[in-house]
């Protein structure tokens, strides 16, 4: 049923398709529509379990799915706001409708005519209308809005693989993490430190090495261990092996500092491994035995399914779908057989997401503990790999045969497949969000504020039909309201702020959605301009106050890279330029040249903080971030690449094997790498900071706390 873009799909189709939330066209661009291909079509309903093959099974899907939804009492999930009207799925009940509600904290609520007020929570609501119908649906109950982050803050952005110190083990740790938290909010009065996903990694040879195509999502990589604050490490009884380790620990360091070697997380994880497999043996004492016993207790069957799958990845390769057929399903017979032959493994790697879940709630508690009004900034990434844990222990939650990317537009006329399994909006919706809610609960253990990675995949998603090129996908829509409430009900339980990434194509009424329940946007200064009138970059008055402000990415040239042009000569070297090198100059120096006019406009090219003498881009770089301060913006990052003039990309976009994604050092204006150590020595960091730092508190605008409380205490 391939149909070419423009050509229609046919009334029963198009019908079928809206029931299932399933889109039949795009807009690449404003004021133009392309419609989806059949195949697109055909397949995501096929994903969802409907066959619409033919245009006879569309026609009876059509149907059924319209008696379904005439008949039906409730929708799988309903949703209510605390304070706010009952839903269209409540009013709309049949008069005389009697409504029960089991609530989450165990009382019920019976024989309500309207709902009663109701605790936050995830209830479970069973509706019995006059003529004898019976339905039953989850009922979220959840916060209006999450609470307004208290006044203003600045904090620093950072790849935490990229940021070594003396202590590391050839990449970055939550030692490390720790470490910089106490640092940043004692000396530099930083109100948090925002990192990459921490999310666990799919074992390889080698490893994918970036962190948004991750095995699990609710469970860290271990890879992050501090291996010596292990408590068990000092108790080892034969130190000779662990010195060793030390000793190639000590090389691989040394290789990534002194030797202009590449971040290796493979090589790094060989020797953590080897480590915590000795530090394992140590007896564990009453206390620690009990606190672990708590949490394999609290994290239940989805611990067991992660190290399940990380037992039988050792044994079969981490791509579960070519593993002996009985072991495909967690639920097998045989990968029961399979767990009890693997215990002690699976054991190992229960263990391993304790230590590491008790040093991220460490360097949480380390940040809060030196000032900072939020802490850590944890990244969630939009997916997670096909082969990996999650897709494996959820894959009735997935969308078999579908792979998330995004449409072709205006900068990418191929579109993009980003190779991720979707979540299936309706078994979502029938299971009350569980994995969602145990997700985003799980990174709320550590967690004082959240970045949602791509949060317009709250709303929709392009879906991907493998096999087939990211033109011929189509969108299909989740329920926003109910993914927003879970949202707001677990981050305001959690007293954390949640931050939205929704830079490049997003569709209307997202934004606004986002802002009333308050959830913060991301903007980039590079991108903040008056694209509905003359183009020219948008004066800061007039950015948006509920967003997280920065100069820059980790997808993005550094703002020193932007601003000597050599992004533009780096794209050049690996052959990734669209059109002549000189026409691509021409650009990218007139942008640049826009943004210095304007920063000297307002007075903010003025010199460098501190009395120091540095060159002219140092001040280009401390007017840039003025700038953000001049916004209204409740949170400002800082990209810590850019306090030493770091020219380097940590991700090139587009790039795979031409460019070292994702294993690059934090390195100076000449690429030498540089360590916490001597960051925080810089004059250059301490002169930019204090831009920041003055910046902070003494433009606070008392307006800004108006509407709701801050950060847990």
């Amino acid at each position: 049923m391939d149909q070419p873009a423009g050509e229609s799909l046919g009334a029963d189709l198009t019908r079928l398709a809206g029931l299932h939330g399933v889109a039949t066209s795009y807009s690449p661009s404003p004021g133009r529509t392309v419609t989806a291909s059949a195949t697109a079509v055909v397949a995501a309903l096929a994903a969802l379990g409907v066959d619409a093959g033919t245009p006879e099974a569309a026609r009876a899907a059509r149907t059924a799915r319209e008696r379904e939804l005439a008949e039906r009492l409730l929708p799988p999930t309903v949703v209510c706001w605390s304070g706010e009207d009952p839903p269209a799925a409540l009013t709309g009940l049949p008069p005389g409708t009697r409504l029960r509600v089991e609530t989450e904290q165990g009382a019920t609520h019976p024989g309500a005519d309207l709902l009663p007020p109701l605790p936050p929570g995830v209830h479970r609501l069973t509706a019995t209308a006059p003529d004898g119908r019976t339905g039953e649906a989850h009922l979220v109950v959840a916060p209006p809005r999450l609470p307004t982050p208290r006044g203003r803050s600045y904090g620093l952005l950072v790849q935490l693989y990229s940021l070594l110190t003396h202590h590391s083990w050839g990449m970055g740790d939550l030692g490390d993490l720790t470490e910089l938290s106490a640092w940043a909010g004692r000396t530099l009065g930083a109100g948090f430190v925002q990192v990459n996903p921490l999310h666990a990694a799919v074992p390889g040879a080698p490893t994918d090495p970036s962190p948004y195509r991750p095995s699990s999502r609710r469970f860290p990589d271990p890879v992050h261990l501090r291996v010596e604050a292990v408590p068990e490490f000092a108790y080892v009884g034969d130190r000779e092996p662990l010195r060793s380790l030390l000793e190639r620990a000590g090389r691989l360091r040394a290789a990534v500092l002194d030797k202009g070697a590449l971040i290796d997380r493979d090589a790094v994880w060989e020797l953590k491994r080897e480590a915590l497999e000795l530090v394992r043996e140590v007896t564990l004492g009453p206390g620690r035995r009990a606190a672990y016993a708590d949490f394999l207790a609290e994290q239940g069957r989805a611990l067991e399914d992660h190290a399940t799958w990380c037992a039988l990845a050792e044994v079969h390769g981490s791509d579960w779908r070519r593993w002996p057929e009985d072991l495909r399903d967690p639920r097998s017979a045989g990968t029961a057989r399979a767990r009890a032959e693997l215990m002690d493994r699976v054991d190992f790697h229960s263990r391993l997401a304790w230590l590491t879940d008790a040093q991220l709630t460490d360097a949480q508690r380390a940040a809060r503990e030196a000032g900072m009004a939020i802490g850590i900034v944890h990244d969630l990434a939009v997916g997670v790999h096909p082969d990996g844990a999650d897709a494996w222990a959820q894959q009735d939650h997935f969308a078999a045969g579908m792979s998330v990317g995004a449409p072709p537009d205006a900068f990418n006329a191929r579109g993009q497949d980003w190779g991720l399994p979707p979540w299936r909006p309706d078994r979502l919706a029938a299971s009350g969000y569980a994995p969602f809610r145990r997700l985003l609960r799980a990174l709320f253990r550590y967690a004082g504020a959240l970045r949602i990675d791509h949060v317009m995949g709250l709303f929709r998603l392009w879906w991907v039909p493998q096999g087939r090129p990211p033109t011929e996908g189509t969108y299909v829509r989740y329920d926003a309201e109910a993914m927003l409430a879970i949202l707001v009900l677990e981050a305001a339980r959690a007293g954390a702020v949640v931050i939205g990434e929704d830079l490049g194509t997003v569709e209307p009424g997202v934004r606004e959605a986002l802002e009333r329940r308050g959830v913060l946007g991301t903007s980039v200064l590079w991108f903040e301009r008056d694209w509905e009138g003359d183009g020219r970059p948008l004066p800061p008055e007039r950015w948006r106050s509920g967003c997280l402000a920065t100069a820059t990415t980790h997808d993005l040239p550094s703002t020193a890279a932007r601003l000597t042009g050599e992004h533009v000569e780096l794209r050049h070297r690996l052959g990734l330029l669209t059109r002549p090198l000189e026409e691509e100059r021409a650009e990218a120096a007139a942008d640049t040249s826009e943004w210095l006019a304007l920063l000297s406009e307002l007075g903010l090219l003025r010199g460098t903080s501190g009395g120091l003498s540095a060159s002219s881009e140092e001040a280009e770089i401390q007017a840039v971030h003025r700038f953000l301060l001049r916004s209204p913006a409740r949170m400002v990052g800082l990209w810590l690449p850019d306090t030493v003039g770091d020219r380097r990309p940590q991700n090139l976009p587009g790039t795979w094997d031409q460019y070292p994604n994702w294993r690059l050092p934090v390195a100076d204006d000449r690429g030498r790498p540089v360590t916490l150590e001597e960051l925080a020595a810089s004059p250059r960091l301490h002169a930019l900071t204090e831009v920041l730092r003055a910046g902070v508190e003494t433009q606070v605008d008392p307006g800004l706390d108006a509407g709701g409380g801050g950060a847990r205490d």
